[in-house]
């Protein structure tokens, strides 16, 4: 270690965290090409032929040149993602069974209490309404 400076420490993690970043940017670039549905394929086989051959100017080019697509189809990825998601949801929490068209037994629970509390029905009929829905 006493014939390896101090600064010749730094400037290998530098370099160390530089490779690392540019393999993280080819990564990033290379998946956001191949999300990318108006480029065509020879398009992108030029753009990943300009980032492996000359990969510093290569991600330096795209990031300029398509950085802001880029960040909008990241934006529609995640609300996409986060659309499905609330779906998912809301299919789990529906009834298994379906009756009132996909709602929860929670909003169906909470019209027969409205319809409780207006008089609509009377609690014999809302005990069996519960009845049938916890079922």
């Amino acid at each position: 270690m006493s014939n390896y400076p101090l600064l010749n420490v730094f400037w290998t993690m530098l370099e160390f965290f530089l490779w690392i970043l540019w393999f993280f940017l080819l990564f990033k670039i290379i998946t956001d090409l191949f999300r990318d549905h108006t480029l065509s394929g020879w398009a992108k086989a030029g753009w990943i032929l300009l980032v492996i051959v000359l990969p510093f100017l290569g991600v330096l080019l795209y990031v300029i040149i398509r950085g802001r697509s880029m960040s909008e189809r990241d934006r529609e990825q995640a609300q996409q993602a986060d659309a499905a998601f609330k779906q998912y949801v809301r299919q789990a929490a529906a009834a298994p069974g379906g009756a009132g068209g996909g709602s929860s037994q929670v909003d169906e629970l909470s019209r027969l209490a409205d319809l409780k509390s207006s008089g609509a029905i009377t609690e014999e009929e809302f005990q069996k309404a519960k009845d049938k829905l916890l079922a």
